[in-house]
């Protein structure tokens, strides 16, 4: 360590270059220390996952108090769903048609609680226009994901937006009779496209329509870019309801071990849609069950 006292004898050249020696070790230091914290408080973030929540679990509360939800489950990142009213004195609508002034408020929103705004959806429009201003929504809100379940008619039209703004949309599948409830159905229409679509795996979605969730996976790798994350009280059965990850019908460590074979990077979105006015705990306890395995 730099003995401060010392460098009063020192040349002011030799004093200026000692105390730039000590202010770039404790930088370093302090670096490791808040990384080494984050990755005992977060373990995916060693794999390249982002824990995070849709934030339509908490849909009967603002977009300001879902993220003091999410802030005190310890998850670091927000997928946004359109129509969700901002709060916070606001009462403009999460979407493209967000003024200036209420995007500069959701940015300092997120900023506030260190919060990243991932990703948003699920999300559709009408035509290209309308696509066009929701791609340039989320570049201008820095968002890396867009969860999107498009007609065959504007397959093509979304493939070039990816390409042009440069950000991922992700195939979502609700479950049958939705268009994307088959994995089969998902690598159909990304043949062609642009590299930046890819599937936005919803675990819970495949075992509502009766589909193995590993299975899906592993028919889906190397496309999937997104995850909707949920664990159920009945597989098969398109009215079972959320339970806490590792207690229902999700064999979740094969899932997790899938996921880590494939080397997926991205967010996992904890989409919880029970309990609907006090879920904030049954996420908290779903996160901690994920993150135990991880360890």
């Amino acid at each position: 360590m730099v003995n401060l006292d010392s460098l009063e004898s020192k040349p002011n050249f030799m004093r200026k270059i000692s105390l730039f020696a000590f202010t770039v070790v404790l930088g370093v230091f302090l670096l490791s220390f808040g990384s080494s914290k984050a990755t005992k408080d977060r373990p995916e973030e060693r794999l390249g996952w982002k824990l995070g929540a849709q934030a339509y679990t908490f849909r009967l509360f603002s977009f300001a108090e879902a993220l003091d939800k999410l802030d005190s489950c310890n998850l670091g990142y927000v997928e946004a769903f359109p129509g969700q009213t901002i709060g916070a004195g606001s009462t403009e609508k999460m979407g493209y048609q967000l003024s200036p002034e209420g995007r500069r408020l959701v940015k300092k929103l997120l900023k506030e609680k260190g919060v990243t705004l991932h990703a948003f959806g699920v999300v559709g429009a009408k035509d290209a226009e309308e696509w066009e201003k929701v791609f340039a929504f989320a570049k201008d809100m820095g968002i890396k994901v867009l969860t999107v379940e498009p007609s065959d008619a504007h397959l093509d039209i979304v493939s070039g937006l990816c390409d042009k703004y440069q950000i991922k949309a992700a195939l979502h599948n609700h479950p049958e009779p939705s268009k994307y409830w088959n994995p089969g159905v998902v690598l159909k229409s990304l043949e062609g496209r642009s590299k930046r679509m890819g599937a936005a795996a919803d675990v819970g979605h495949w075992m509502r329509s009766g589909l193995d969730p590993v299975a899906c996976l592993k028919q889906l790798e190397g496309h999937i870019v997104h995850l909707h994350f949920k664990d159920l009280n009945e597989f098969g059965n398109k009215n079972a309801h959320d339970v806490h990850w590792g207690t229902g019908k999700l064999p979740l460590q094969a899932v997790i071990d899938e996921l880590k074979r494939q080397k997926f990077k991205g967010m996992l979105s904890a989409e919880y849609e029970y309990n609907w006015k006090n879920s904030k705990e049954d996420v908290r306890l779903s996160a901690i069950n994920f993150r135990k395995l991880i360890k």
